[in-house]
């Protein structure tokens, strides 16, 4: 709880569910006749409207990107490093947009919604979404907050590659695209720890084929483990010795399978049983699968430079070097494939031990860079 909000914070702020009305055409085939959207806003639109930027989050990610929402807050938004006064992205500067995807499960229509056509939770029979769906969606948000073209789209992870998405969908609504700890598409070894993450979930007693609200229960042990999975892919092994270690909790062993005995298995098991009780596990599956079907450089061959010929924003590729999940060299490709189309790409990589999660961390050369790059953005 902040005693006293920050200086450099945004302060309280209050979400909106934004509805839309106009039917939405997905990839899958099928359409969504309506669709609400859980929006938060930071800072002011100027009177050209020119100074917006878009925050598009990650798998697990939501609206509620900084500031509190009551003072009662243990701690604010998930990205409060780097939004408010004086941070990279300077709300006395920017218009800030952050929302809650299509599928998500933090206020935006998703499968725990209620089913048009039946009244009762979508659950499994929610549509499977792609990142240029939600692309297609955030245009349309776009379109109801009157921007024209946003000053920049930045995302880290699955953000990244949303930001991505917009230079190739929308390339004249864009100027510039700051893609972070991202990659152009998933490695086999990325959709292999997706696929053990939704079979954990798929397989749960508790998870009845995609309808467990309407059973009153939740597949929490399918989730906790897909989040355990999940999460050890977010941090280095350095960042993992570090943290952890070889530490036990007790100077006792027990000799058996059921005992936490280990600090990190303490870690994990927590960061499972929290997750589980506030993200829904058909939310979890779709995301994962987004993750692995963005491919943008598909439709030319898998020629990404071509792909990206159209493109009109200016680029800041941000990685980081302990992180194995979306390693340096992923960023590269993006980065290679921009200079080959002749666009204008700035690349940094930061020396960074936290691996993956390193994005959301304030380590001093990210940010300094971060704002360096946005004060260069003319609203």
């Amino acid at each position: 709880m902040p005693s006293v909000i920050p200086e450099d914070s945004v302060g309280l702020v209050t979400p909106e569910l934004l509805h839309f009305s106009e039917p939405l055409a997905l990839a899958c085939g099928r359409t969504l006749p309506a669709y609400d959207l859980m929006v938060e806003t930071y800072g002011e639109l100027n009177a050209s409207r020119s100074n917006a930027v878009l925050i598009c989050h990650a798998l697990s990610g939501h609206h509620h990107a900084a500031g509190y929402h009551s003072l009662d807050d243990r701690k604010p938004g998930w990205w409060d490093s780097c939004i408010g006064p004086g941070k990279p992205i300077d709300t006395r500067k920017f218009f800030v947009v952050a929302l809650n995807n299509l599928g998500g499960c933090n206020g935006s229509t998703g499968p725990s919604s209620p089913n048009p056509e039946t009244g009762r939770a979508y659950g499994a029979d929610f549509p499977v979404l792609t990142v240029e769906d939600w692309v297609n969606s955030q245009a349309r948000l776009a379109d109801r907050l009157g921007i024209g073209q946003w000053a920049a789209v930045i995302g880290g992870s699955l953000g990244g590659m949303q930001a991505l998405q917009w230079t190739i969908s929308y390339p004249e609504r864009i100027r510039h695209c700051l893609a972070i700890a991202s990659a152009p598409k998933l490695s086999a070894e990325n959709i292999a720890f997706n696929e053990v993450a939704r079979q954990a979930i798929l397989s749960d007693p508790d998870f009845h084929a995609g309808h467990f609200q309407e059973k009153g229960v939740i597949p929490k042990r399918g989730l906790m483990l897909a989040r355990m999975v999940g999460h050890i892919t977010y941090l280095s092994d350095e960042a993992m010795g570090e943290k952890f270690g070889r530490e036990l909790k007790t100077d006792q062993l027990n000799y058996d399978f059921h005992s936490v005995e280990f600090q990190v298995e303490s870690y994990l098991r927590y960061q499972g049983e929290e997750f589980s009780g506030r993200f829904d596990a058909n939310t979890y599956l779709l995301m994962t699968k987004a993750l692995d079907y963005f491919d943008p450089a598909h439709a030319h061959g898998g020629d990404l430079a071509k792909t990206l010929a159209g493109v009109q924003a200016r680029f800041l590729i941000v990685s980081f070097t302990t992180d194995w999940r979306f390693s340096p060299a992923r960023s590269k490709e993006i980065v290679n494939a921009l200079m080959a189309a002749r666009k204008d790409v700035s690349y940094l990589e930061v020396d960074a031990p936290q691996g993956h999660d390193a994005f959301l961390i304030p380590i001093p050369r990210y940010l300094q860079a971060f704002s360096h790059y946005m004060t260069r953005i003319e609203v």
